[in-house]
């Protein structure tokens, strides 16, 4: 899938449908989407930030309200019996309901900033039973924060990257790559330890009942 000739084609339907679809439980690359256009906007100016984060906030919070209520009625019966069609097998499942049994709306909310959660925090959210308005409360906070973070944050990016001219400015990005991809190995080995946590919460196989 290319993501840069998805957004330079259709623009913010390419954002509103990647972003809308991975929230409801699709596993597409809706936030490479979204700072893919606000990197475009930043250089090109061809597209709006502001309608791009309006966009991306709404696809956010009505693709997490349609997997709760997948996630309500369906139960983990879905997840666990096609869970591997989706590269969600039994051990993320764990991981995701040893977060979401202790921590509630903060998974809902903050896990909007980590990839597995982001796809599979709303349907967990029904299939627990929780309280629609508060689950609509820290999913509206999650998804217009998220939104304002990365389309502001990659706009400004795109900005500086289209008037780079000295090696002082070039330096300054490769640090700010150096960071984005140290922050991606501690949120793996962050994984690997919840994963621990999980499976002595979850010893045996968890039920499709």
């Amino acid at each position: 899938m290319n993501i840069h000739h998805l957004i330079e084609s259709y623009g913010y339907w390419a954002v509103f449908l990647l972003v809308a679809l991975e929230s409801f439980g699709v596993p597409l690359p809706g936030e490479t989407a979204l700072i893919a256009a606000a990197t475009y906007a930043g250089a090109t100016h061809r597209l709006s930030v502001w309608v791009i984060f309006a966009v991306a906030a709404s696809a956010a919070i009505l693709g997490d309200t349609a997997g709760y209520w997948i996630g309500n009625k369906g139960g983990y019966r879905l997840l666990l019996r096609y869970g591997n069609l989706v590269h969600f097998d039994e051990p993320k499942v764990k991981v995701a309901r040893y977060l979401f049994d202790r921590h509630g709306g903060k998974v809902v909310f903050f896990g909007r900033f980590v990839s597995v959660l982001r796809t599979y925090a709303a349907f967990l959210a029904g299939t627990t039973r929780m309280a629609y308005r508060r689950f609509l409360l820290f999913n509206a906070a999650g998804g217009i924060i998220w939104a304002a973070v990365y389309t502001f944050g990659a706009y400004f990016a795109g900005k500086t990257l289209a008037r780079l001219s000295t090696p002082l400015d070039i330096a300054f990005v490769v640090v700010a790559v150096a960071v984005i991809v140290a922050g991606i190995v501690i949120a793996r080995r962050r994984y690997a330890s919840l994963l621990v946590k999980a499976e002595a919460a979850y010893p045996e196989a968890l039920s499709a009942k």
